[in-house]
């Protein structure tokens, strides 16, 4: 399905929602400093197609009027509308290995995958430092360059942040090919040099893929927030794509 004409001003909106959904029409606003009107107008364009859907998990904010406030996430359909290249070519060819080579081939071309993605970020992150957080926050900004659509969200009462990646270029893959999940989770937790536990996943059906990294320090309770990226009010840090002209303010996540 084709994302149909005023793509520029449309095309932004599912963006952000891919980005920093769940969020809601006045918070979209809010970032593209666009009147409300216009907002809605936009948001029921999307919802027509089929591109976004109201969420309704635990995050579900109350209006200044005691009201729920509609908060969106993006469906398959503006996940695919984003853009993934020749991903039915490349599901094409993981077939073909599996059908030729057998789960080993599989195995193995994960774990070449592994290797790949180390060393595309190992440079960037290592310059950030011994830090874990620095780490994550140049991780998040390549991932976000690479079209991942990446934040950072705090857990909150905890030292444990999340990565959350809004958009996955391999999802449709990964969805008969789990392992290549595995695989990016084992490439993140060697980056990073810390546990990094997968809470959740576009492959599986969730509106974000989810990962959890500690900081080092449990909550009074003894034990670490496991909740999915919108399962709660968290603290985010955006970053701005190289690839698109999006306007990032840090002050407009999910409050």
């Amino acid at each position: 399905m084709a994302i149909a004409p005023e793509e520029g001003t449309q095309m932004r909106i599912l963006h952000l929602i891919i980005e920093r959904g769940p969020i809601t029409a006045k918070e979209l606003a809010c970032t593209l400093n666009l009147t409300s009107a216009a907002v809605r107008r936009h948001v029921t364009n999307l919802e027509d197609q089929h591109a976004i859907e109201e969420y309704e998990g635990a995050s579900s904010q109350k209006s200044t009027r005691g009201r729920p406030s509609r908060r969106f996430v993006a469906t398959e359909t503006g996940q695919v509308a984003f853009g993934d290249s020749y991903a039915d070519v490349a599901h094409e060819a993981m077939t073909f290995i599996r059908d030729y080579g057998g789960q080993k081939a599989i195995n193995d071309f994960a774990q070449a995958r592994v290797a790949r993605i180390e060393e595309n970020y190992r440079s960037d992150i290592q310059a950030a430092g011994k830090s874990v957080e620095a780490r994550l926050r140049v991780l998040a900004q390549r991932l976000t360059d690479d079209g991942y659509a990446a934040t950072i969200r705090q857990v909150p009462r905890t030292v444990t942040l999340q990565l959350c990646q809004g958009h996955c270029p391999i999802q449709h893959i990964a969805q008969d090919f789990p392992v290549l999940c595995e695989a990016e989770t084992e490439a993140f937790h060697n980056l990073l040099g810390v546990h990094v536990q997968r809470l959740a996943t576009l492959a599986d059906g969730e509106h974000v893929c989810t990962l959890t990294i500690p900081l080092g320090v449990r909550t009074h309770h003894g034990r670490m927030m496991t909740e999915p990226c919108g399962a709660q009010e968290n603290v985010e840090v955006h970053f701005a794509s190289s690839q698109t002209d999006d306007v990032d303010d840090p002050k407009e996540g999910n409050r």
